[in-house]
């Protein structure tokens, strides 16, 4: 049995595990489905918020899967291919990495006897067509042309400049592949099972400096007797801060969420205890959606990114402070 495969990418915040949560929603009570997902930082927040969702789950945290040769992906990609056999994968790169490694990859003689791989979807929040620091990124750009099928995520979010701007784009670039409209992820499963026909030769990815966190297939945990612990990245003109939580430690809501609206990044997300259950945050720019549950997670997790080096110490402190316990 070959094991389906696509690739979800698309930019920072443009709402990939969203979709991929969606996905997971719709699947087949007699498939067993895997996830391989790759984050910037290493501290592992889709992870946590994929753990619930039934699909086996192997993180890759600490920047690009195709870094260092793809080895950290292959190494990831074996071990669910061999050990659990999928009936489908879903591969989310991070979303500042170039896909073109990674399809050279999945398309390899080496993997044709274990997969097929099926339409790449890459995410598009269409607000970003409008910003340079997005459009003038040769990895945004790299990402839609690498794409089956482009899914204008967000449209609850957009105002008419930005549906003006996706029908530009679609004219010019989309080269006759399907642009699906959605909010909040909520794509059709079918989507998944269109072919691979997008052949068109990418360029090569621009070599940038990065820095490989050593903490292998797995996200960051934390030494026992250790209450937190932070951890720093950076690569692809982006520098990335995390702090990981035990799970004795509650934060207060309103505190975290000041912390979160006036912290001069441009992304965070983040899975925190909080006396209720579990806060999610999700900003890009200054648009923040969060989200409450009721079950507690395992420990607390957030990650900010940033097209500069912050105060990381000044934001550490202040985020400290709006602890409720776990001092």
């Amino acid at each position: 049995m070959l094991t389906k495969v696509n690739l979800i990418t698309g930019f920072l915040g443009s709402g990939k595990t969203t979709t991929i949560r969606h996905l997971l929603t719709q699947k087949p009570q007699h498939e067993q489905w895997a996830v391989l997902v790759n984050e910037f930082g290493d501290i592992g927040i889709d992870g946590a918020l994929l753990s619930d969702s039934g699909a086996l789950l192997k993180e890759i945290p600490g920047g690009c899967m195709c870094c260092v040769n793809g080895l950290p992906m292959q190494i990831g990609l074996n071990m669910l291919l061999q050990q659990q056999k999928p009936h489908r994968l879903l591969i989310e790169p991070t979303g500042l990495g170039h896909p073109k490694q990674i399809l050279a990859m999945l398309t390899g003689e080496a993997y044709r006897p274990w997969l097929e791989l099926q339409a790449t979807l890459c995410l598009l929040d269409p607000r970003q067509l409008s910003d340079e620091r997005h459009t003038q990124n040769e990895n945004f750009r790299d990402q839609l042309a690498a794409a089956d099928i482009i899914i204008a995520n967000k449209q609850d979010r957009g105002q008419p400049a930005d549906r003006a701007a996706l029908q530009l784009w679609q004219r010019r670039q989309a080269d006759g592949r399907p642009v699906i409209v959605a909010s909040h992820g909520a794509i059709d499963i079918g989507l998944l099972d269109s072919p691979r026909r997008n052949e068109r030769p990418l360029p090569d990815a621009s070599h940038h400096p990065h820095s490989h966190p050593q903490h292998g297939l797995a996200a960051l945990h934390l030494p026992q007797g250790q209450s937190w612990r932070r951890s720093l990245n950076d690569g692809q003109g982006y520098y990335a801060c995390g702090w990981v939580f035990t799970a004795e430690t509650l934060f207060d809501t309103a505190r975290l969420l000041d912390w979160v609206r006036l912290s001069p990044v441009e992304r965070i997300k983040g899975v925190m205890r909080i006396q209720e259950g579990a806060l999610i945050i999700n900003r890009q720019g200054q648009d923040l959606r969060i989200e409450t549950r009721p079950v507690a997670p395992p420990d607390s997790r957030i990650e900010l990114i940033s097209e500069r080096r912050e105060e990381w110490n000044s934001l550490q402190s202040a985020l400290l402070k709006s602890r409720l316990s776990g001092m």
